[in-house]
C-alpha cells in the first residue's frame, strides 16, 4: 500500500509523527490543521519524557518503555532529515527522597526495574550527586533513573513539520478527504467524539507551566514536589504544570501558575533567584480510559483516531507512530486493548 494517499488531520504531536513515518515508509501523506503546527498542547514548553514507576507492570507502561527506548533513533533521524534540533537528549531524572520508608520502596523499585527494563535502563538509588542542581532532600538521598529524556515540545513539533516537507508533505489549513484519514486532533476531536455518543469521551485538561532564564542544558530534569523542572538545550528550564479540570479561560495564566512556580523554587535552590521570561497554558486532551485512543474509528471505514495523549503524548509518539504505521499500511493491529478508541466509548 506505499501509493495509499493518506490525510492525517492534526498538526500535534501524534499527526506529525504518524505523518512522518508513514511518509518514511513510502506513503503519500498531506497533513491537514487549520491553526497550523503545535497551535494546541504540542505547542507546549515542558516536555519531560518520563517512565512509569518501575512496578504494577501493564501494557500501558510496557507500550511507554517501548517508545521511551525508540525515541533517541526517532528524534535523531527527524533532525538528520533537516539539520533542525527538536531539544532531545536522554539526561535522565532525579528525584529527592524524603524519608526512611521512601528510600525502601525506591531501593525496592530498583530491583523492579532490573527486571522490566532489563539493561536497557537503570534505576539507582544514590547519595546526591551535585548539590548545585539538585532538589531539596531531607534524607541527602535521591533515585536517578536513565530512561527519563527531556524535548522541547514545540521545536519537536516544527522539527517535525520540516522533515515532513523535505520528504515532499504538506501541511495544510484544509484539504478534501482522501480514502484513508488519521484523525488526530486532540481535545476538538474529542469534543467531536462527546457531541456523538451518550457519555464523555474526553476532555480538556488545562495545564499551566513556566519557562525560567537559568541555563543547564546538560543536567538531568528533576521531579520534586509533584513538579517536572526541564533543562532545555537552548539555555532555559521549564517548570510544569497544574492539573485543571475546571477553568474559565483555557490559555491564561494564573496565581495557580505562579504558585507551582514558588513551589519548584522553594525545592531546587538553585531555581531561587531565576527569571519568568515565558508562561503557557493549554489544553490536554485526555481521554476516557486515560490510555492513547488507537485504530479504527468505529463505524467510519477507512478512518482512524489518534488521540489521548495527555501529559504522555510526546513520550508515546515514537511508538504511536510506527503501530499506527503498521495497522493503516500492511494491516497488522497490535494495539493494546487499553488503547482501542472502544475503550472510551
Amino acid at each position: 500500500m506505499a501509493t495509499a494517499d493518506i490525510t492525517v488531520r492534526g498538526a500535534g504531536i501524534f499527526g506529525l509523527s504518524i505523518a512522518w513515518v508513514l511518509a518514511c515508509r513510502g506513503a503519500s501523506v498531506q497533513v491537514v490543521d487549520p491553526n497550523g503546527v503545535a497551535a494546541g498542547a504540542s505547542g507546549g514548553i515542558v516536555g519531560a519524557l518520563a517512565p512509569h514507576v518501575p512496578e504494577n507492570w501493564n501494557p500501558k507502561k510496557q507500550f511507554q518503555l517501548e517508545s521511551l527506548l525508540m525515541a533517541e533513533t526517532f528524534w535523531a533521524e527527524v533532525q538528520q532529515a533537516v539539520g533542525k534540533s527538536p531539544g532531545y537528549a536522554r539526561t535522565g531524572r532525579c528525584q529527592p527522597i524524603a524519608d526512611e520508608a521512601a528510600v525502601a520502596l525506591a531501593l525496592q523499585r530498583a530491583e523492579t526495574a532490573k527486571d522490566l527494563w532489563g539493561n536497557a535502563a537503570t534505576w539507582t538509588v544514590r547519595p546526591i550527586q551535585n548539590p548545585a542542581w539538585a532538589a531539596n532532600s531531607p534524607t541527602g538521598v535521591e533515585i536517578f533513573d536513565t530512561l527519563s529524556a527531556r524535548i522541547h515540545p514545540r521545536q519537536a513539533c516544527h522539527a517535525l513539520a520540516a522533515a515532513l516537507a523535505s520528504q515532499g508533505v504538506d501541511i495544510l489549513t484544509d484539504a478534501p478527504e482522501t480514502d484513508i484519514t488519521i484523525h488526530a486532533t486532540g481535545v476538538a476531536g474529542l469534543d467531536q467524539l462527546n457531541a456523538d455518543h451518550t457519555r464523555m469521551v474526553g476532555a480538556g485538561i488545562k495545564g499551566q507551566a513556566a519557562l525560567l532564564d537559568f541555563a543547564a542544558p546538560d543536567a538531568p530534569q528533576l521531579f520534586a514536589d509533584t513538579l517536572h523542572i526541564i533543562p532545555h538545550a537552548d539555555g532555559t528550564t521549564a517548570i510544569g504544570s497544574t492539573t485543571e479540570r475546571e477553568y474559565d479561560d483555557a490559555t491564561s495564566t494564573d496565581q495557580q501558575l505562579d504558585d507551582i512556580v514558588a513551589r519548584a523554587r522553594a525545592a531546587i535552590p538553585a531555581l531561587k533567584d531565576a527569571k519568568v521570561i515565558a508562561k503557557w497554558a493549554g489544553l490536554r486532551p485526555r481521554s476516557r480510559s486515560r490510555a492513547p485512543m488507537l485504530g479504527p474509528w468505529p463505524g467510519r471505514p477507512g478512518h482512524f483516531i489518534a488521540n489521548g495523549g495527555f501529559k504522555i503524548g510526546f513520550g508515546m509518539a515514537p511508538k504511536v507512530a510506527h503501530t499506527m504505521a503498521d495497522l493503516i499500511l500492511d494491516g497488522h493491529n497490535t494495539i493494546p486493548k487499553g488503547f482501542e478508541v472502544q475503550a472510551s466509548l
